[in-house]
């Protein structure tokens, strides 16, 4: 008979942490890349261009389902007119690029929507004109709009403007034209901080 001293017991595999690294990773992180690439995430406005309506610094929730489901063909109102939307400029313009750290690249903006693909939008005597009706007029003649002809958004597109209409303070659709909505992030027309609440409509309408 074999001696008993010769027979040994197998040792317990170990567990493999590299797999319940992966597990963890998996676990943790595509849920959140699935739902701030999917479905919504934090934006903080930089700069003066919402003015008064925003302020640099302010919290906002962009909402990023409604395009994406606008994408796959499921229908639904978006944008709207006077929804306040995050957004790349266009590629083809020069307005759209800023240098940070000597890198060159596209930043993103907010805006508000005031036309949609298929209106016909205009600036005349102070007063943006979309499809013969005025939607925004500047006060005492403040000289905030350069006029510019009517011109027809096309369809897939947006036509935006900065709520902060003083020259110089917002580049938008006057200087970059009509928005892809390809590059448009989602509608972000709730603030969280410093006064959280909805955003405001358009203070000109």
């Amino acid at each position: 008979m074999p001696d008993s001293s010769d027979l040994s017991t197998p040792a317990a595999p170990t567990p493999r942490r590299s797999s319940s690294w992966r597990r963890w990773l998996l676990g943790t992180l595509l849920p959140v890349y699935l739902l701030t690439t999917f479905v919504g995430t934090l934006a903080r406005v930089d700069g003066q261009s919402m003015e008064d309506t925003l302020r640099s610094g302010d919290l906002l929730l962009l909402l990023k389902y409604p395009r994406w489901l606008s994408a796959w063909g499921v229908p639904l109102t978006y944008p709207r007119p006077g929804d306040v939307v995050i957004f790349k400029a266009p590629a083809d313009s020069p307005y759209s690029y800023e240098t940070v750290w000597g890198v060159r690249h596209r930043p993103y903006n907010v805006k508000r929507v005031m036309a949609l693909g298929g209106d016909e939008v205009a600036i005349q005597d102070g007063e943006v004109v979309v499809n013969g009706r005025v939607v925004f007029r500047e006060l005492g003649g403040e000289g905030f709009l350069n006029p510019q002809a009517p011109q027809r958004v096309p369809p897939g597109h947006v036509w935006v403007l900065g709520d902060n209409r003083r020259l110089g303070e917002s580049l938008d659709s006057r200087a970059y034209g009509p928005v892809d909505l390809r590059d448009v992030a989602g509608p972000a027309n709730l603030r969280l901080w410093p006064q959280p609440g909805l955003i405001g409509p358009d203070p000109g309408r």
